[in-house]
């Protein structure tokens, strides 16, 4: 499965899916924070499994005390979050298990997170999980590149 994280052969930016489930567009997050592209450009993610993924090589940046997000940066400088779930931050850390810590390095494929999709939606949040380019305002075109269900792994943007 891993053998499809890869960003380094070419020279566009390439963003791997960091959450096995199915893509849509960013304007059908059911959170205008999102889906008017507030924080940034990016897609999201509808989970069938409760793992995330590191989308490329780079650096944590943070992780949220209640561990619903992650925020990191690439290697060649794409800032990027990972937000599982809306308004998840409400759970108080129910339900969410981080792997990394702020400063860590990780690599495409590394394991980031674990969370349990039935606590999320048992506690009256929807799943649907944001993946943003927070300084998308650095890029002449971000290209969300997937639709419908992706395995973690395949390229859902390209910079």
């Amino acid at each position: 499965m891993f053998g499809l994280f890869s960003n380094k052969s070419e020279s566009l930016d390439k963003i791997c899916n960091p959450i096995k489930g199915k893509c849509i567009a960013l304007e059908e997050v059911e959170d205008e924070v999102f889906s008017a592209g507030m924080m940034g450009k990016g897609v999201a993610v509808i989970p069938y499994e409760g793992k995330v993924f590191s989308p490329f090589d780079g650096e944590i940046t943070m992780t949220f005390p209640t561990g619903h997000a992650i925020g990191m940066v690439s290697a060649s400088g794409v800032e990027l979050l990972i937000h599982v779930g809306i308004d998840t931050v409400k759970m108080n850390g129910a339900g969410f298990n981080l792997k990394v810590v702020p400063e860590q390095k990780v690599k495409c494929g590394d394991l980031l997170m674990e969370f349990d999709i039935n606590a999320i939606k048992n506690s009256g949040h929807p799943i649907t999980s944001p993946i943003i380019i927070t300084n998308s305002d650095e890029y002449a075109e971000i290209t969300p590149v997937a639709k419908g269900e992706k395995e973690a792994g395949e390229v859902i943007i390209t910079l």
